[in-house]
């Protein structure tokens, strides 16, 4: 049986009973759950047949409007919409298609049955990129849909009152891991760090995405990243870039990642929440 994944990413991360019960409503498929209070914001990794995956989704989707206002919310990750992003992963060049046309699926009903205002990124938005609709936050993308500038691909044209916009794509897997600076606590390092080694900085790796964040609660700096291609970097790489520049004390995956693309971390620094797609996989297939 062919099998798809989805990673919607969901703004609250400290409300333990409001993680717990989005988990739930997303149902058995549930692999993995990450949550972080600093970015104020949980990662949960579905798995699912196509033609089954979206309605899994739609479930913790829905639960997530009810419970989730974006009225104050003052997390340091970007985001528009409290089901914030909900990408559906291929494992396979051959599944491919069927990412795609899942990911229809779902933007359509997250519009016409949650009234969520759905922007295509990736490949399905004509390569548009999510910092680019995340720029400038809620308010911003709120006002560039007033004026026209952008208009959603799915539902309606106002942002939902409490629940904001939601981004949808058909992507391959990426790895998205944190990496915690050393004290002290110095954003503005974090940032210029993150500058440099994004793709496009003076010193940028392939399909690297990076943003520099404080963390509040711990009186640290951390560089966050995204690789959208593990094909043309590594999570090894990324740490070797970053600590070129500054001391990098520790290391988390957030979410699944695949087992190739962490054949080369270096032994001397742990990476917290490691596991893999593959593993996860074959456990939930034993179970």
């Amino acid at each position: 049986m062919r099998t798809l994944l989805a990673y919607p990413n969901v703004s609250e991360g400290r409300d333990a009973d409001v993680v717990a019960a989005i988990a739930d409503a997303f149902g058995p498929g549930l692999l993995d759950v990450h949550t972080d209070p600093d970015h104020h914001r949980s990662a949960y990794t579905l798995a699912g047949a196509p033609g089954e995956l979206a309605e899994a989704v739609m479930g913790g989707a829905a639960r997530a409007v009810q419970l989730v206002a974006l009225d104050g919310h003052d997390g340091v990750h970007p985001r528009v919409g409290a089901l914030d992003v909900a990408p559906i992963v291929h494992l396979t060049a051959q599944d491919r298609g069927a990412a795609c046309a899942e990911a229809l699926l779902l933007a359509d009903r997250l519009g016409e049955e949650l009234a969520l205002p759905v922007f295509l990124y990736g490949e399905l938005g004509g390569g548009r990129t999510r910092a680019e609709l995340r720029r400038g936050g809620v308010e911003a993308i709120s006002e560039r849909m007033r004026s026209g500038e952008l208009v959603p691909d799915f539902g309606p044209r106002i942002l939902h009152p409490s629940a904001g916009a939601v981004l949808v794509a058909a992507r391959a897997p990426l790895v998205a891991f944190n990496l915690v600076l050393g004290p002290p606590a110095d954003l503005d390092l974090a940032r210029a760090i993150a500058a440099r080694i994004r793709e496009g900085g003076p010193d940028g790796l392939p399909a690297v995405r990076a943003i520099g964040v404080g963390l509040g609660s711990r009186g640290l700096a951390q560089v966050s990243t995204n690789i959208d291609d593990a094909e043309r970097a590594t999570p090894a790489q990324v740490l070797a870039a970053v600590g070129r520049h500054a001391t990098v004390i520790e290391a988390e995956l957030v979410g699944l990642a695949p087992e190739a693309a962490l054949a080369d971390w270096p032994a001397e620094l742990e990476l917290q929440n490691r596991a893999t797609i593959e593993n996860m996989l074959a456990r939930r297939a034993s179970a």
